[in-house]
């Protein structure tokens, strides 16, 4: 299964031999190109860049994956690509490219969702989840909570009323001088500043409810940084404290996600997932509460083609594929997605 990923700014490409009983093993091949410094000078992703970028470098990520894995395009069996959510202009150079290549080799093509790939990405690990599992999906303008209680069978628990994680993150790192990508280097900065310096709320957690909102947290943030003496210790403070609030506000509302679901298994995904602090202090409390946490490596947290061969294979198996036309989803529910039975269920 050749994966293709394109929804935002980084495209990605994997090649992935179906091992039903250890999928990870099945990853034959990996590539990614960022266009983080394409988008740096506008501090943010500009769509027509993004959408043009991908045309540029998919093909010969394509041939790379394809050369890694020592296969030719005859040797594919399928073809999956995301199919959305992201941005409509990126989705149809993939879907395009794929369909097409599909359609060459006479291989059913698959459409993926871009955050159940996200959410399979822990399956490419030695040591998998298996449903029924809470997840927890912090992914660009995404941070939701979601039940699984198989593939396929998704109920979202919480979701964003606003800001996401992940757009908190890059908006407060924006606002305070910092370099794009801003939410790698607010964490990075995070790590220079002092306990207890600052402390921000933790949004919605004073309420039941596993919904979030982080727009009132980057007020705060804004006005504690125009009345301080913005001095970099100052700045580092800041940061630490807004990472340290939005990692208790994640780890509060999955706890109580766990509670509320009767699980014991947690898994992280998505750009947010990288960060250190969340992924420690999970961990441990996972260790003092009965609880076990599932990551994807650091590398399969952002957007990969790996998580969309995974996500498109697993689809296939299960019969499920595209008729030949071109469609992408922009906005795409997660609920909306049919299981992922055992028996062929035909297109899709």
């Amino acid at each position: 299964m050749l994966g293709i990923e394109t929804s935002c700014d980084e495209t990605g490409v994997a090649v992935l031999r179906w091992e039903p009983d250890a999928p990870g093993k099945g990853l034959l091949s990996h590539t990614l190109y960022s266009q983080i410094k394409l988008h740096a000078d506008y501090g943010g992703v500009v769509p027509e860049l993004a959408s043009r970028d991908h045309v540029r470098k998919l093909l010969p990520l394509v041939r790379e994956a394809l050369a890694q894995a020592g296969l030719t395009p005859q040797d594919l069996g399928g073809v999956a690509y995301t199919a959305g959510p992201g941005l409509v202009g990126a989705l149809l150079v993939g879907a395009s490219a794929a369909r097409a290549m599909a359609w060459a080799l006479g291989v059913p093509a698959v459409g993926v969702h871009h955050m159940e790939g996200h959410l399979l990405a822990p399956l490419l690990e030695e040591d998998p989840p298996e449903p029924p599992f809470v997840a927890l999906l912090v992914s660009g303008g995404h941070s939701m909570l979601v039940e699984v209680r198989g593939i396929g069978e998704y109920r979202i628990l919480g979701d964003t009323l606003d800001d996401a994680a992940g757009e908190a993150f890059d908006k407060t790192a924006k606002l305070m001088g910092l370099p794009y990508p801003g939410g790698p280097a607010l964490a990075a900065l995070a790590q220079q500043g002092r306990q207890g310096a600052y402390r921000f709320s933790r949004p919605m957690t004073d309420r039941p409810g596993l919904d979030f909102s982080f727009s009132g947290l980057k007020t705060q943030v804004l006005l504690a940084w125009q009345q301080s003496d913005q001095s970099e210790q100052t700045r580092a403070d800041i940061a630490r404290a807004f990472e340290e609030a939005i990692v208790d506000t994640l780890a509060i509302k999955c706890r109580r996600a766990l509670q509320a679901t009767n699980t014991h298994r947690l898994v992280i995904a998505g750009g947010v997932g990288a960060n250190k602090r969340l992924r420690s202090e999970l961990a441990d409390a996972g260790a003092k509460e009965g609880f076990k946490v599932y990551f994807p490596r650091l590398q399969f947290c952002t957007d990969n083609g790996a998580m969309i061969a995974l996500a498109g294979a697993i689809r296939l198996a299960a019969g499920q594929h595209q008729d030949a036309s071109v469609q992408v989803f922009p906005r795409w529910d997660l609920e909306s997605l049919p299981p992922a039975l055992a028996a062929g269920n035909g297109e899709q």
